[in-house]
């Protein structure tokens, strides 16, 4: 994906798209809510996991989003588009399963865990970073505090939210080695389990284990996903400010 000069900013939505995943189908409202009550408008592109193991496949794009829907039908594209995102400065967010995915990632190219896995995909790996939670969360709500000074925090307004979920899997160890190689664990629930992942340094890096796109109706969208949006068209307007 190449920008052009006076383009609109561009958003590559990477996930499996169907209507049975409830996070697929608030996309169009969230835009469409974000360009008439925001005034960000955002050209959003679907990209299947498998068409993400393509080079290059989000690059160019002005933001990326992996979304939920795991198992993906590739988790070598969700992590590529990771990773183009981490290393080239692309604003990204990643929601339930893009949480999961971006800590993968993080944990396999730059801490050098090459074994650890995803209990979902690979249930019988020795190394699982991901794994089952003890309580799942699917359709639960429940509170989330957020480290003074974070990016979680500045985005949301708040110390503390409450934040809706549709997920079962979550990290459960090698955190400290990630903490050590520099990714910040800025939101937890009330048992201290890590909810929300940033990369201090980066344009715009966040994920969240709970799902910002199922807030309310989808008519006034989640301050995590106008944030992204922003992000998205800051990023487009340095482009466009380059000298060719």
């Amino acid at each position: 994906m190449t920008n052009t000069a006076a383009h609109t900013a561009t958003l590559a939505l990477v996930g499996d798209r169907s209507p049975n995943v409830v996070s697929h189908t608030r996309i169009p409202l969230l835009l469409e809510s974000l360009a008439e009550r925001d005034r960000l408008v955002l050209d959003a592109y679907w990209i299947p996991t498998e068409d993400a193991e393509a080079e290059g496949a989000v690059r160019g794009f002005d933001a990326v989003w992996v979304l939920p829907g795991s198992p993906y039908r590739s988790e070598a594209g969700v992590l590529a588009a990771v990773r183009t995102a981490r290393e080239e400065g692309i604003p990204f967010l990643g929601t339930c399963g893009g949480f999961q995915h971006a800590l993968l990632e993080f944990a396999r190219n730059v801490c050098g865990l090459a074994r650890t896995a995803h209990a979902e995909n690979d249930p019988d790996a020795e190394d699982l970073l991901i794994e089952p939670l003890a309580c799942s969360l699917v359709g639960h709500e429940a509170a989330v505090s957020l480290e003074p000074g974070s990016l979680a925090e500045s985005v949301i307004g708040s110390a503390r939210t409450v934040e809706r979920y549709f997920c079962a899997y979550g990290p459960s160890r090698h955190l400290d080695t990630l903490h050590a190689h520099g990714l910040r664990f800025s939101g937890h629930d009330e048992d201290g389990q890590v909810r929300v992942a940033e990369l201090p340094g980066h344009p715009f890096f966040l994920a969240t284990l709970f799902q910002p796109e199922l807030s309310g109706d989808g008519s006034r969208p989640h301050p995590v996903v106008r944030a992204l949006a922003r992000a998205a068209v800051e990023h487009a307007g340095r482009v466009e400010r380059r000298p060719a």
